[in-house]
């Protein structure tokens, strides 16, 4: 679990002060919420791992932290616009921690960006995005049990619509020339996440 040191650090590399601990527990609360399989703590601290191996790379290491931390901070399965009431949050906080306006500006994009709707407009949103999407480049087993805590945090949908989106979403990752942005993360992860992603599709479709 991420602790709250690191959540201090976060604030400090924004150059604002730490809001203190009531927050940070809040937000842990909220990754610790019963009805997510995927979404959880144990996601979050993947994705600050893996930031440690390319965080030089951050031109704005602060936003991209803060960025992560809010990424999945509202996370229900039967809405549409998690990302924007996540980045919502993150922004109302930095208003009142006095956070400059420009940087709230872009931990809001940054946040918004993991929609995965669009391309992402900077270096560090396309940091947050990779990040965020590292698990479809894991081995078989992990990426394995990654779609089984998928399907169980959708499990109120009928499988035979599930399985259909479900193949949707995953074929708007590999339509795309790369799946990911940062040279390192691709050379890492390009063709193993393709690979899940394309055979997972053939399964969900019934072809495979």
């Amino acid at each position: 679990m991420p602790g709250f040191e690191r959540w201090q650090k976060s604030w400090d590399r924004l150059g604002a002060p730490a809001p203190g601990i009531l927050l940070y527990e809040q937000l842990i609360a909220c990754y610790s919420e019963p009805h997510r399989a995927y979404h959880t703590l144990q996601h979050l601290e993947e994705c600050f791992e893996k930031l440690k191996e390319i965080e030089d790379h951050a031109q704005h290491l602060g936003e991209v932290e803060l960025a992560l931390w809010f990424h999945d901070a509202v996370y229900d399965t039967r809405a549409s616009d998690n990302e924007a009431r996540s980045a919502q949050w993150a922004a109302e906080f930095l208003a009142l921690h006095g956070t400059p306006e420009e940087e709230a500006r872009d931990v809001d994009r940054a946040i918004l960006a993991t929609r995965h709707g669009e391309p992402p407009s900077t270096s560090d949103e396309a940091l947050v995005v990779d990040l965020d999407l590292c698990i479809l480049g894991s081995d078989d087993a992990t990426y394995a049990a990654f779609e089984d805590a998928i399907r169980a945090e959708y499990l109120w949908v009928p499988l035979s619509i599930f399985r259909a989106k479900r193949a949707e979403i995953l074929e708007g990752f590999v339509t795309r020339s790369a799946i990911y942005h940062h040279p390192g993360i691709r050379a890492q992860r390009e063709s193993r996440a393709r690979e899940n992603v394309t055979t997972t599709i053939a399964r969900l479709r019934g072809s495979g």
